[in-house]
């Protein structure tokens, strides 16, 4: 079946057998999207969230066929290398990431919150980036960096 999403801002047109199959598989293998990550294949640890219509989804699990008008936004959506979005700058100003396979899901679950809260607390950021999961312990980097983001990293 044909689909065509919008995808960080851009139709993108795509065939796919099944339109059960994962949003994520859509995006990495089909449009060739680095963002979102592979990381359980069971929405528990984060690494493949994106957005849709502005709600941060985990992508490994969110039916392609689902999608149908809304606007999906990916990790390269917020900013580029030249460009970054300020959440990203931040992450890159508190040296947030050490290993980087998290920082995706991090950085996407962390817009969303400051979407919906532009100043939150310290527990009211941990709290939101509770399910998603970072193994190497830069917890306070990131911390800090979505404090920076806000504008108000002390």
């Amino acid at each position: 079946m044909k689909l065509t999403l919008q995808v960080n801002g851009n139709a993108a047109e795509l065939t796919v057998d099944d339109p059960d199959m994962p949003l994520l598989y859509a995006l990495r293998d089909g449009l060739g999207l680095r963002g979102p990550r592979f990381g359980c294949g069971l929405a528990q640890c984060g690494a493949c969230t994106v957005h849709v219509n502005g709600q941060a989804v985990r992508s490994c699990l969110y039916p392609v066929g689902s999608v149908g008008n809304a606007k999906v936004t990916t990790l390269e959506g917020l900013g580029s290398s030249a460009h970054p979005h300020p959440l990203q700058q931040a992450f890159i100003d508190e040296q947030a990431a050490q290993c980087g396979y998290c920082i995706n899901g991090m950085i996407m679950q962390a817009k969303s919150l400051l979407d919906q809260n532009p100043h939150p607390s310290d527990a009211e950021i941990k709290q939101a980036l509770a399910m998603n999961l970072c193994r190497c312990g830069t917890h306070l980097r990131i911390v800090r960096a979505v404090k920076r983001a806000a504008g108000s990293a002390s």
